[in-house]
């Protein structure tokens, strides 16, 4: 089959799967992006390429499949670079197509070379450079498959301009080939389990924690039958949310720096920890030896290199998610959790607190969306910031890869083109992007994108006139200086968004909010939405830093 090499990658893309890619051209791309015209694989232009590597990464967590994104070499490619750090810690499948200066030049600081593979190599799961066209198809079979084994991550393929615009014979195309990932497991994980199970049935205090692996592997349904058959309470980590629908009542709300008092405290007094997909991230756990102490730790994860590699576990379970908890489902043994439920139940009801009826904040926002998106299938994409933290703890959350945020690199800018990717994934399913002021000024240029593809994305502005979160940490450990954190120049975001052709409207109180959000669902097209906040409020609880599950900050 004699085609050229930017030809094959298009015939690679189509046999697996893929039907949306994500981009900005350049000179050493262009070969690639004359194979796209007329072909069945969709094109979405985004702004910049930043933002096409974050709608590949937004793709990908709501629809579970590889996204894929493409950019020219030199600045297109470096461009890439937050949006694949960002995937790799939050083990996102994400294939990266990258152009580069024909083979010849490589290594001759031609016009816009760069050494992207060495750049990337920290931050994908593999990369790889194309310098014989007879390996261009055989590569990219390989970069998807990577991208999907195992913890899933993204991957880099760079190709050089004369191996896509090159003819070759690509008579591997007309094979067919397994998609079947290897997932290691423990040797002996039969007893493992049944060590594990021993030790639930046992525990007086037992809890589990859905982390973000659970939300990869599509646990939920195991998750959700384990918890209620043995009646044990569930946490999330930030990225597990949405592993249990958000008014299950056996889940106690989001752990960690700025977790739940009742997921804290439930966490810090356990005496059984199951741990679900979680790496135990310094922002989930506080001081790991105080976080551990007195505890059995059950570390379920698909990755063995996550296992002891933060906090000891007493049982490590290595392998796939769904088959390890309907294993333990079927072995532990039920005991009397009575007492342990009354204290959760007592923390509950200690810890709830009251939502203003007078005056606009985000905890009456998310109230808004909890009460009016009721029922509806919504994903919610967040950015980073206080929004982020404020919409983890009150959202209610009623699927998996329902809650989409940038967890482990926290990049600002992810918000608005991951909401755009999520959106062209699940054309069946409204999203709701909540943004930050400071956030949307990174990337509020894909509202463009947004526009020119016709996505009905409503876009939340929680508007506190500052980067929310800086302040908050110069208001409790420097002093309440406020250095470089205050944004008090007004901006006008309904007039940034019509120039982009998209209504807006502004809320100052709460009914104005729900007002305003009622117009917005019922319109077809996207909206953007702003709601005024007070600068001074703050994320509470919030952990000290280097303390433990019961220690806070006083605020």
């Amino acid at each position: 089959m004699l085609m050229t090499g930017a030809q094959a990658i298009v015939k690679c893309l189509i046999k697996e799967g893929v039907d949306t890619v994500f981009g900005y051209p350049g000179g050493t791309i262009l070969p690639l992006y004359d194979a796209l015209y007329g072909s069945p694989v969709r094109h979405v232009l985004t702004v910049h390429e930043q933002g096409a590597a974050h709608a590949a990464d937004g793709y990908a967590r709501a629809s579970g499949q590889a996204g894929v994104c493409i950019a020219t070499s030199g600045p297109g490619a470096t461009n890439l670079v937050t949006g694949l750090a960002a995937a790799f810690m939050d083990s996102v499948p994400v294939v990266a197509i990258t152009g580069q200066v024909q083979t010849s030049l490589i290594g001759r600081d031609a016009f816009q070379e760069i050494d992207i593979t060495g750049i990337t190599m920290p931050i994908t799961k593999h990369n790889f450079l194309v310098k014989d066209i007879s390996k261009l198809t055989d590569t990219l079979r390989r970069a998807f498959s990577i991208a999907r084994s195992g913890r899933p991550g993204p991957v880099l393929v760079d190709i050089p301009r004369d191996i896509q615009a090159n003819t070759h014979d690509f008579s591997d195309l007309e094979t067919e080939y397994s998609r079947q990932s290897l997932v290691r497991q423990s040797p002996d994980l039969p007893a493992l389990i049944s060590k594990a199970a021993a030790a639930v049935s046992a525990a007086e205090r037992p809890v589990i924690i859905a982390g973000g692996g659970c939300i990869n592997a599509s646990a939920g349904q195991a998750l959700a039958k384990f918890s209620e058959q043995c009646a044990l309470p569930v946490v999330t980590t930030l990225m597990g949310i949405g592993a249990l629908p958000g008014r299950h009542p056996n889940l106690l709300g989001m752990t960690g720096l700025h977790g739940l008092k009742q997921a804290n405290h439930a966490v810090h007094a356990a005496d059984v920890l199951i741990v679900t997909g979680s790496r135990f991230n310094d922002r989930v756990t506080g001081d790991r030896a105080r976080y551990a102490a007195g505890k059995t730790i059950i570390h379920i994860d698909i990755d063995p290199a996550e296992v002891h590699k933060n906090v000891d576990a007493a049982v490590p379970l290595v392998g796939e998610m769904n088959g390890i908890l309907t294993a333990l489902t079927r072995e532990v043994v039920p005991g009397d959790l009575s007492a342990w439920w009354a204290t959760i139940r007592d923390w509950q009801a200690a810890c709830q607190l009251p939502v203003s009826e007078d005056e606009l904040s985000a905890a009456g926002v998310m109230a808004a969306l909890n009460t009016q998106l009721a029922g509806e299938d919504v994903i919610y994409v967040t950015d980073v910031g206080q929004h982020q933290m404020w919409a983890a703890q009150d959202l209610k959350v009623n699927s998996q890869r329902g809650f989409l945020t940038s967890g482990g690199l926290g990049a600002m800018g992810f918000g608005l083109p991951a909401a755009l990717g999520a959106q062209m994934a699940r054309p069946d399913k409204r999203v709701i992007h909540i943004v930050g002021d400071g956030s949307l000024k990174m990337t509020g240029c894909e509202l463009y994108t947004v526009a020119a593809e016709r996505l009905p994305i409503i876009s939340i502005v929680i508007n506190n006139q500052s980067l929310g979160m800086v302040r908050q940490l110069q208001h409790c450990f420097f002093e309440k200086r406020y250095s470089a954190s205050l944004l008090p120049a007004p901006m006008d975001f309904t007039a940034f968004a019509g120039a982009f052709g998209i209504p807006a409207a502004v809320a100052n109180t709460p009914d104005e909010f729900s007002q305003i959000l009622k117009t917005a669902w019922e319109r077809q097209g996207p909206s953007l939405l702003v709601a005024n906040i007070a600068t001074q409020d703050l994320v509470i609880p919030m952990i000290a830093p280097g303390g433990a599950m019961d220690s806070y900050v006083d605020i």
